[in-house]
């Protein structure tokens, strides 16, 4: 009945053998715990494969994670293309990386595209691409076998090696990343289709790419998206014996017997013909865990004359009746509105109109199909009236078998190539390059080259051939030949071939763009690593086309060329393109695995080797052992250091040339005293490579604000995004709705009472147990400690509940001294955290389910039922390893926050427990109140006032002196630390509570991933997305922007789901955002828009500011406030000029006229004044009256004293005084650094219209 973890994280269920280990003194201690933790391990214990590859993991599983390591590659061609699919396949962590390189020599035109060819390569006129690149790439993962090809094996040959590089194992994939001669890739592709092994082709010639995908004739795919499975916990399990009318399940007739679940979740997500496996039934139901049965959806038939409210909460309530009630009510509805139909004489002959409602939080079984037979073998449907409480259901994706075709076969009979952007793909472009390439290898076969670079005679005789090709086809079926196609579909009809982009093809087929390369790089070690049978291949060609880096071929422009490293960029985009380049600014906003990747390629196209370009790039994050798998820059050694300035190095050495500074500076509006007007406004482009919302909607509202233009991009796992924002042409990123928050949060009863499922203990142990230990806990009780007055004045800031919490743990942790005689060592650690294991996982426990028991017998009503599940305790009188391991990580946690040394080895923390001699206390209800509500309602019972004032008296006793408690060091949770006890502590905590509850135990990375919001990361993709802004960069240095932003491309691509989620778009154009004004003012605007006004000479005055908007937009102001500031701040406040008008009054007889506004402002005079109406002159009390009048008065005044001094005052001065701060110290230094800097002010204005109608106006810049 006992679970514990262990080092393998998938097969967790197991405890640890147990091992003998010898201490200094010559005996032994036996451990049974504790294998699978990170923090006892140093020096050779340390699993480093395991931690390079950590965000990998989260995004493949474990289980293709280890597949990984069974593949073998063999890379064909070590240009641009091959050296970046190799890179990305080793940082994948393959088995092994084989490389063939043709012998090709090193030139200096390679060194645009291949970054590990140096300028000594080239020279030494022998270096092979291959022999180039195999030493850097064989840095990049240690754990992966790299080798190159000798010049003696052929390619057949080596295809069909059994052993490569030792491993025993074959080949799983071949790329080729070069144009191979005819015969011999189509004898490659057939070879490979015959031996199981995935066969990928991408090339790219001038500004075309092309992919192709081979995986044999019939290839099982286990995942074919890569999404989590959904899990669903059953809340309750009905049999209807009679499918009522309304309900709706497919394939179940009226009357017919159906199965009915009803799950926790309020969306289950899950589609007809779902396949799902039971489990953790219990209560008579076991025999069914372990079945798989497929599911239906349940949708349920509703007037449309009703309107019923799927969304709202009185449909929600009602779904969690049983499903007869259900429909008991649905049927009463129908009725009511199917009697008044028939009843209008109108509607004779009609028919009455339905919709059909599904009921998202219930599934059928069905169980007239194979699953179902199945169960019904071992089982009947009375086995599922027996339901009283538990259950999950787990989804299960059988798998797919897909058959491929071979090269050959898809470069004739492919009628309509897929083209990256979908308006080529309908328009039918990918025909020109397929007929390119099929022509390009009749060119190879009859000449016995390619094409060469700018060769007219060439381009000609390859426009013959693509011709040719095309009109022998014309008669085959299916075939890609020049016919016209309509929306996506051949219509047969004969085109003429485009002469113009078949001969381009050719000019420019030797040349490659590393924009290209990278792109291709990423997508074809995806598709290597889909031969473990995740994800869904390409369906087989994708090809892309960017004729718009084309736009000036003059002779003396892109020739002749010299043997330039940017030979192959001048050759497409021109010398005046590469002068442009020379000379941009770019500030790079981020140095990660987006940033690493863009460095690369801003040094290959040698951007910023101008005496005018600079390229700066900022990242405040130092490097980890976990960023090594993707963010291929920094190798081992670079472990601790700033990843701007090793990334910033690195390309440096590539290209000395290039004029680059590294910064470890946040971008926020707290650095705007470095990154300036002057900075800004000098800037060619802004390119972020960031990972969270925040820094971006920062950064794009500076390029707002700047008019720059910006590059925006984004990965998770396999999905990737990029965005190009053009100023006044593109909605910018902000236009866009984008949030970091979390939109599925988790009930907190269910956390802290009723968790069913794995995650609810993980939030748990991460929300509640190491918060109040180790954060929140040890914070407050260090600003106790140091000031308790200050802390006392704090208290008074907090809500009623984080009040309660605070108090709590500081009395707690002072208790925690006093029961440790005043000073906390290493065994007061052990035993805080034994006192706090049986505290959360014996007593509590042992109380919530008195606490049920004793409701039952008072209501009669069992309480255990559905999702909730009765918990048990743990038992120390039967220990099993989970105990050891949390008290292990718990006190060594504590041991950190209260400065005592640590107890690392695990044999001297058993010895250390031993000999403690820790005994549990008999437990006895407490009486104390256990809260079983099912609600969210976190508010503190009536009581807690009282308690909180009493635990305010204690801690007033300890303020007078608090130099007797010992200093606490709050924990910051650090998930990458594996010495920090961290992870351990929330893994053992997890399955402890998971234990209770007979929760499935979770692994130790899960609960990182979950703990931590891992963002799961992959170098392919990263690669891939980085290659398409590289190629929209070289739009912007082009100046492609004045001719439309429809030459420019954002893309939204997931790598794991198949070639029809590659999508790609023009920009979207700017949002408009209507005014509310009537013309000739403009009715509407962007977001790029701003009203400027310049007064340097005679600064305006606020008064003159409100009367010039409201003269020009024949308009109401009613505040003016720093634009984007969104407190209740404002430089001018219609509602305080009218104070000006109230008054407060005597008459003659002592009697006060107040304005009614004062009463708004200053409720608290009201009793003065009917006291001061009704007391006689001679009161005496009319003096305690008079005076709070007197002192409101005083308060008015003072109000319209300041009010007047910002209204006719300078519109800076009013700014200064309500937005710089008042108190002295860095932040108002900062405020003083960043005005002095600026001449101009940004505001926001709130106004209205004298109909009353809100009236929005663009950013005002105020310049003075």
């Amino acid at each position: 009945s006992t679970t514990a973890t262990n080092s393998n994280d998938n097969n967790n269920n197991h405890s640890p053998t147990n091992k003998r280990i010898k201490m200094a003194d010559g005996g032994e201690v036996v451990l049974n715990w504790g294998d699978w933790m990170g923090s006892y391990k140093t020096g050779n214990l340390v699993d480093n494969e395991s931690e390079r590859i950590d965000r990998q993991k989260a995004a493949f599983g474990g289980d293709t994670i280890a597949r990984l390591k069974d593949l073998n590659v063999l890379i064909v061609g070590m240009q641009g293309v091959g050296v970046e699919t190799a890179k990305n396949l080793i940082l994948s962590n393959v088995g092994g990386v084989m490389l063939y390189d043709g012998g090709i020599v090193c030139k200096e035109e390679h060194r645009g595209s291949n970054f590990y060819v140096t300028r000594e390569h080239v020279l030494e006129e022998e270096t092979t691409l291959g022999a180039a690149s195999l030493t850097e790439l064989r840095t990049l993962n240690p754990f992966c076998r790299v080798d190159l090809l000798d010049g003696n094996s052929t390619l057949t040959e080596e295809i069909m090696n059994k052993d490569v590089l030792g491993t025993r194992r074959g080949y799983a994939a071949v790329v080729v990343a070069t144009m191979l001669p005819k015969k011999e890739l189509f004898q490659l592709n057939e070879l490979a289709r015959a031996n199981g092994i995935a066969f990928i082709m991408a090339v790219t010639n001038g500004v075309t790419s092309s992919i192709f995908s081979d995986f044999g004739p019939n290839h099982e795919i286990t995942d074919a998206t890569g999404e989590p499975t959904q899990t669903l916990a059953i809340s309750n399990v009905e049999v209807l014996d009679s499918k009522p009318k309304l309900l709706d399940v497919a394939g179940v007739k009226e009357g017919e017997q159906v199965v009915v679940v009803t799950v926790a979740q309020n969306e289950h997500g899950l589609e007809d013909g779902d396949v799902v496996v039971l489990e953790d039934l219990r209560q008579g139901m076991e025999g069914l865990n372990g079945m798989s049965v497929t599911v239906k959806r349940v949708a349920i038939a509703s007037p449309t004359a009703a309107k019923v409210d799927t969304r709202g909460v009185a449909f929600k309530t009602a779904l969690g009746l049983p499903t007869e009630s259900v429909v008991s009510n649905f049927e009463r509805q129908y009725d009511f509105y199917k009697s008044a139909f028939d009843e209008d004489e109108g509607n004779a002959n009609k028919k009455f109109p339905v919709r059909t409602i599904t009921i998202f939080n219930r599934l059928a079984f069905v169980l007239n199909d194979d699953n179902g037979k199945k169960m019904l073998e071992k089982t009947s449907v009375d086995a599922f009236r027996q339901y009283q409480s538990g259950g999950l259901l787990n989804q299960v994706r059988p798998p797919i078998y897909k058959q491929y075709k071979s090269l050959a076969e898809t470069l004739q009979g492919t009628p309509v190539p897929q083209m990256l952007r979908g308006e080529d793909w309908e328009l039918g472009k990918g025909v020109e390059v397929h007929l390119s390439i099929a022509a390009a290898l009749d060119f190879h076969e009859k000449n016995n080259r390619w094409p060469q670079l700018h060769n007219v005679d060439d381009s000609s005789q390859m426009v013959e051939i693509a011709t040719s090709i095309s009109d022998s086809r014309k008669d085959t079926e299916g075939a890609c030949w020049a016919q016209s196609i309509q929306y996506g579909f051949p219509i047969g009809e004969p085109r003429d071939v485009d002469k113009k982009r078949i001969a381009r093809y050719s000019r420019l087929f030797a040349a490659e763009l590393t924009g290209f390369c990278a792109f291709l790089g990423g997508a074809a070690a995806q598709e290597v690593i889909k031969a473990s049978g995740k994800f869904t291949p390409i369906d087989q060609w994708v090809h892309h086309d960017e004729e718009a880096l084309v736009v000036d071929e003059c002779a003396s422009n892109v020739g002749p060329l010299f043997g330039s490293r940017y030979d192959y960029q001048i050759a497409i985009m021109g010398k005046d393109f590469q002068a442009r380049a020379a000379n941009q600014r770019v500030f790079l906003v981020g140095c990660g695995a987006l940033g690493c990747e863009y460095l690369k390629g801003l040094a290959l196209m040698g951007i910023a080797t101008g005496k005018d370009g600079k390229i700066v790039v900022t990242d405040m994050d130092r490097i980890e052992v976990s960023n090594l798998s993707r963010q291929f820059l920094f190798r081992q050694p670079d472990v601790g250091h700033p990843k701007s300035v090793r990334g910033a190095m690195v390309v440096k050495k590539w290209n000395p040339s290039v004029n680059i500074e590294a910064l470890e500076k946040k971008v926020g509006d707290d650095s705007e005293d470095y990154f300036n007007d002057k900075f800004w406004e000098n800037l060619s482009v802004c390119w972020n490579a960031l990972d969270n919302v925040q820094a971006r909607q920062y950064t794009d509202a500076r390029c707002l604000f700047y008019s720059k233009p910006l590059l925006e991009s984004g990965t998770l796992g396999t999905k990737c995004n990029h965005e190009v924002v053009l100023p006044f042409r593109t909605s910018s990123y902000n236009d866009g709705k984008e949030s970091d928050d979390n939109e599925n949060q988790i009930a907190m009863c269910t956390l802290r009472s009723f968790p069913y499922l794995p995650k609810h203990c993980i939030e748990y142990a991460k929300q509640a147990y190491f918060s109040d230990y180790f954060e929140f806990g040890p914070d407050v009780y260090e600003n106790f400690r140091q000031d308790p007055m200050a802390f006392f004045e704090q208290l008074d800031t907090m809500d009623s509940g984080e009040q309660s919490r605070a108090l709590r743990m500081i009395k707690a942790f002072i208790d925690l001294q006093e029961e440790a005689g005043g000073s906390i060592d290493f065994n007061a650690c052990v035993r805080i955290a034994f006192n706090r294991m049986m505290k959360d996982f014996r007593t509590s426990i042992l109380d919530l389910s008195h606490s049920a028991d004793e409701m039952e017998k008072s209501s009669g009503k069992k309480f255990w039922t559905g999702t909730k599940r009765r918990p048990r305790p743990v038992d120390w009188n039967d220990p099993m390893p989970l105990l050891m391991e949390y008290l292990y990580s718990t006190a060594n946690l504590y041991a950190s926050v209260w400065r005592a040394e640590v107890v690392r080895d695990r044999s001297e923390f058993q010895a250390v427990v031993d000999e403690l001699k820790l005994e549990q206390s008999i437990w006895e209800p407490s009486g104390d109140k256990v809260d079983l509500s099912e609600g969210d309602n976190e508010e503190e019972s009536g009581d807690s006032g009282e308690d909180d004032e009493k635990l305010k008296g204690e801690l007033y006793k300890f303020a007078a002196d608090t130099s007797k408690l010992q200093p606490a060091q709050p924990q910051e949770f650090e998930k990458d630390d594996d010495l920090n006890f961290h992870i351990d502590f929330l893994t053992a905590a997890t399955n402890m509570r998971s234990w209770n509850y007979d929760i499935k135990a979770s692994p130790r990375h899960a609960v990182k991933v979950t703990a931590g919001r891992i963002i799961p990361a992959l170098a392919t993709t990263t690669a891939m997305v980085c290659g398409l802004v590289d190629i929209e960069f070289a739009k912007l240095v082009l100046g492609l922007q004045s001719q439309g932003s429809d030459k420019f491309l954002n893309s939204n691509i997931n790598l794991a789901a198949g070639s029809g989620n590659f999508t790609t778009f023009a920009p979207d154009p700017p949002v408009p955002i209507s005014t509310g004004l009537d013309a000739p003012q403009p009715v509407s605007f962007t977001s790029w828009d701003r009203i400027d006004l310049s007064y340097k000479l005679n600064e305006l005055s606020m008064e003159q500011l409100v009367a010039y908007l409201e003269k020009s937009f024949g308009v109401t102001v009613n505040r003016i406030f720093l634009h984007g500031d969104t407190e209740d701040r404002a430089l001018y406040n219609a509602l305080d000029k009218k104070k000006l008008d109230w008054t407060i009054s005597y008459d003659d007889e002592g009697k006060v006229t107040v304005s009614d506004g004062v009463y708004t402002q200053w409720p608290q005079i009201r009793m003065a004044v009917q006291m001061l109406g009704r007391l006689p002159p001679t009161s005496g009390q009319r003096a305690i009256f008079k005076s709070q009048v007197e002192k409101v008065k005083v308060s008015l005044e003072q109000t319209k004293e300041s009010f007047m001094k910002k209204f006719q005052g300078n519109v800076s001065d009013a700014y200064l005084q309500v937005y710089r701060p008042s108190e002295e110290g860095e932040k108002q230094d900062y405020f003083d650094a960043v005005f002095k800097g600026r001449d101009y002010l940004t505001l926001g204005v709130d106004c209205h219209t004298e109909e009353k109608e809100d009236i929005t106006l663009p950013c005002v810049k105020y310049t003075f």
